[in-house]
């Protein structure tokens, strides 16, 4: 019995990819692959981007999620270095704008947060690399009961229903053409349920640094648990993740959004990242009727009326508004610093948020405190 022809070791970097963009949910049949392989070798290609060029005339990745495909091929290909992208695609980060003196300069990221236990205002840029892990205990019951546990609301369109404020008439005609004209029964609907939008502001500045990694992977299971996730990030500068964490694979979600944020481990504040997420109105419609969760400790170096106003308006548009701190310890935890003073009124929640277990634990308690 004669062995399979091997794969030609030139070839397999493109094969993997082919696959790579299957595991992440793009559909891509094997002729495609073939046609690929044949523009590859046809074009000689003198570059990355001719080959991105030739995976977009064969592999046909859809127009709204080009993003993605663009993502993948630079994790792939480039080992998540940075290209030139597209116009506009620098539209998910908002620079915070300094109010401080000029003549201080920023200290380095290492040097400013190396135990990660104090509050500053300067930015400092830095480069964060996450290291391969397995999902914790917490991390699977979120991906578990995700689906039948978290805020949901009533939608538009209707579902059949034995009890409900609409009779469902085409239902009823049906059966009882089967009943030779005789209604047995009048069937009723209700509204479908549908997810309830969900957002999370995750602080990721020098204070918040031992706990920027698990939070990262706590939100790449919730986008991949439940539709109608947004994340942000905030230390000096504002970035949507949302994107980065779509991709099915952590380790890789992971690696994008580490590309994407650059402010790791640096400044805090809070009150001007609110008030430049609330500036756009993009991203200020996604809080509105929604699930409200920030990740912060609330050690606010910036204008405190400025935090207060920020997290009021925040508040108006929110469904619920959640405020998980490491610093809330013990079930009677009465806020002791300035910031979280300021805007205790304002907020629903103010909980525990030092362990993934904690997090996990009031997001899939949400319905439950709404109803109360």
């Amino acid at each position: 019995m004669s062995e399979a022809p091997q794969l030609p070791r030139a070839a397999r970097a493109f094969v993997s990819f082919v696959a790579l963009l299957r595991a992440n949910g793009f559909a891509i049949a094997p002729e495609q692959t073939t046609a690929f392989l044949q523009a590859i070798q046809l074009l000689g290609p003198r570059g990355p981007d001719d080959i991105r060029q030739a995976g977009l005339a064969t592999l046909a990745p859809p127009p709204e999620r080009r993003a993605a495909y663009d993502m993948l091929f630079r994790i792939h290909f480039l080992g998540g270095e940075e290209v030139p992208g597209a116009e506009g695609e620098d539209e998910e980060v908002v620079r915070l704008q300094d109010e401080g003196h000029g003549d201080e300069e920023p200290p380095l990221a290492d040097d400013a947060n190396e135990s990660g236990e104090m509050a500053v205002r300067a930015e400092a840029l830095a480069e964060r690399r996450f290291g391969p892990s397995g999902p914790s205990d917490a991390l699977r019951r979120l991906t578990r009961e995700a689906p039948t546990r978290l805020p949901r609301r009533r939608g538009h369109r209707r579902m059949r229903a034995r009890r409900g404020p609409w009779a469902d008439l085409r239902r009823t005609l049906r059966e009882s053409v089967r009943n030779d004209g005789e209604v047995m029964r009048l069937g009723r609907l209700k509204r479908r349920p549908r997810p309830r939008k969900m957002l999370l502001l995750i602080d990721v500045s020098g204070s918040m640094k031992a706990r920027s990694e698990d939070n990262l992977r706590l939100a790449h299971t919730l986008v991949q648990a439940t539709p109608n996730v947004e994340v942000f990030t905030f230390g000096t500068r504002l970035t949507r993740l949302t994107r980065a964490l779509r991709l099915k694979r952590r380790e890789q979600a992971l690696a994008a959004a580490a590309h994407l944020v650059s402010d790791w481990d640096g400044g805090t504040r809070i009150g001007d990242a609110l008030q430049a997420f609330l500036a756009v109105p993009r991203f200020g419609g996604y809080a509105r009727g929604a699930a409200v969760v920030v990740l912060s400790d609330g050690l606010e170096r910036g204008d405190l009326a400025n935090l207060r106003d920020a997290v009021a308006k925040l508040s108006r548009r929110a469904w619920r508004l959640s405020w998980l701190t490491p610093l809330a310890v013990g079930s009677g935890f009465v806020p002791q610093t300035e910031a979280l003073i300021a805007i205790r009124r304002f907020v629903d929640d103010m909980v525990d948020g030092g362990s993934s277990a904690a997090v996990v634990a009031h997001v899939l308690s949400l319905r439950q405190r709404r109803a109360a």
